[in-house]
């Protein structure tokens, strides 16, 4: 065979030999992938790579360049990483000056924290210089220093999974702490202690469990007690990291796991005070069943989309604030619309943006209107129900679906046929009219110039009655709204009637 050898091992590590992924073998680098190199790198390390390429750039500027983090995590495990991450020795402006001429679009996504992003055809990669990163007891920023070997890298990052790296264009794996047992074990264990780990960054104790939700990994017992007992740290961190985090967690696959994670470790009380509250004590005569088991059971049913699982997460969270004890048992009287305000308030204080606070609490403040029908689906109650939904109408009957977790199998069939009534009486309606967009045949500037009146409330008061009557009575015609506007009109003795 022609062209340089490279050797694909470990080292600094354990020596421990881990089934399927075995580094100990020499691979020879040609255009075309080598049968030697496990199928799911080959990808990554063949000469016309993008990842070799750059490589090869820093090893000609005399800089070492690895693959490292989620990237290499997540090809060690079969997937595709949309992006790759870097980590080099080279300062931010020396791996400017590498990538110059090779790069399309080079951007300073990071650079204060050591970071340069680059985009190369359709991909986006970011490298960062080897760093050890700490915060101040009290701050919620990162104090960034630089380090000049690999291994000091990766024991600052957040977990051995994660700590690993593949040296490029030599293709040498360098895991100083075992990772590649703890990915085989599917282990989220920290390179160094966790007490360190997550006083360096204290947003770790969430991403713990944001691993759980996504990868479906299970952290060590030493990782978890020190999530247990510093906790608190994490209120130095910002609301917008924190919110971050935690979207990437709800939308895992194992969402139910790390919501577990959160109330048991104390974590969320210091971000999400209002899920530990659904743990309420249970009163031994007039019992109900345990809203958070339900909250966690309805999240986890619900599609892996972030507004809805939002949703089902804070869907209950006015409960603890209505529960009241009566000769009918316990109530949770008007908790939607308590939940709805609670609702937004914490999502606002965990800085996500308007529209999803406004989906969210509207999702929230519905998920009972179905249940209010319960003798029928008249044709207007079904306008109003698709109207109040508008584009939430699917995530709101999905809630609603997602909600039954009663374990009497009559009931729950008997509110899921409920449900299934309901989509039917909207199909059919949608049919005969234009329910997706529900609107009297006349607007107000019309109303102004057949009355003479100027823009005002009025104006909208005739408006609400014109949208009543389509709501209760279907589509109509406009000289039908003209006759409405003019028996109003004559009414209240407007001019111009």
């Amino acid at each position: 065979m022609n062209g340089p050898t490279f050797v694909l091992k470990r080292v600094a590590g354990s020596g421990s030999r881990v089934a399927g992924l075995n580094w100990q073998f020499v691979a020879f680098l040609s255009p075309y992938p080598s049968p030697m190199i496990p199928e799911r790198l080959q990808w990554m390390v063949r000469a016309d790579a993008p990842a070799v390429e750059l490589a090869k750039r820093f090893e000609l500027a005399d800089h070492q360049l690895y693959l490292v983090g989620g990237s290499l995590r997540d090809a060690l495990l079969g997937r595709t990483p949309a992006d790759l991450d870097f980590a080099t020795d080279a300062r931010p402006d020396e791996i400017r000056a590498t990538v110059d001429g090779w790069a399309d679009t080079v951007f300073g996504v990071g650079e204060q924290f050591g970071t340069i992003g680059v985009r190369k055809g359709e991909e986006i990669h970011e490298i960062t210089t080897f760093r050890a990163e700490v915060y101040r007891d009290e701050s919620r920023k990162p104090v960034v220093t630089y380090s000049n070997d690999i291994e000091t890298d990766l024991s600052r990052r957040d977990f051995t999974v994660n700590a690993m790296a593949l040296r490029l264009p030599q293709a040498e794996l360098v895991d100083p702490h075992d990772g590649l047992s703890d990915l085989a074990q599917k282990r989220l264990r920290t390179p160094l202690s966790p007490e360190i780990s997550f006083s360096d960054d204290p947003l770790r104790m969430l991403r713990l469990f944001r691993f759980i939700a996504t990868i479906g990994f299970v952290p060590d017992e030493a990782a978890l007690s020190a999530v247990a007992g510093m906790s608190e740290r994490l209120e130095i961190v910002s609301a917008e990291r924190v919110r971050d985090e935690f979207s990437k967690l709800m939308v895992g696959d194992h969402v139910a796991d790390a919501l577990w994670g959160l109330v048991q470790s104390g974590l969320a009380d210091h971000f999400l005070p209002e899920l530990s509250c659904l743990r309420m004590e249970q009163d031994p005569i007039q019992r109900h069943k345990d809203v958070l088991s339900h909250t966690i059971a309805v999240v986890d049913k619900t599609e892996g989309r972030l507004v809805i699982r939002l949703a089902a997460l804070l869907h209950d969270i006015g409960k603890p604030a209505t529960r009241d004890f009566g000769p009918q048992g316990v109530t949770f009287h008007h908790h939607e619309v308590v939940g709805a305000r609670m609702a937004r308030e914490r999502l606002r204080a965990l800085r996500y943006d308007n529209r999803i606070v406004d989906d969210v609490s509207k999702l929230v403040f519905l998920h009972l209107r179905p249940h209010t029908f319960k003798m029928g689906w008249t044709d207007s109650a079904v306008r109003r129900y698709v109207r109040d939904a508008g584009p939430l109408l699917d995530d709101l009957n999905q809630l609603v679906r997602c909600d039954v977790t009663t374990a009497n199998a009559g009931l729950a069939l008997k509110i899921q046929r409920r449900i299934d009534e309901l989509e039917g009486v909207i199909a059919d309606l949608a049919q005969r009219e234009e329910l997706a967009a529900i609107r009297p045949p006349v607007n107000g500037h019309t109303v102004m110039q057949h009355l003479g009146i100027p823009p005002g409330p009025i104006v909208g008061e005739i408006m609400d009655l014109l949208l009543e009557h389509r709501l209760d009575h279907g589509p109509y015609s406009e000289a039908e709204a003209v006759a409405l506007v003019d028996r109003w009109a004559q009414e209240k003795g407007i001019a111009g009637s």
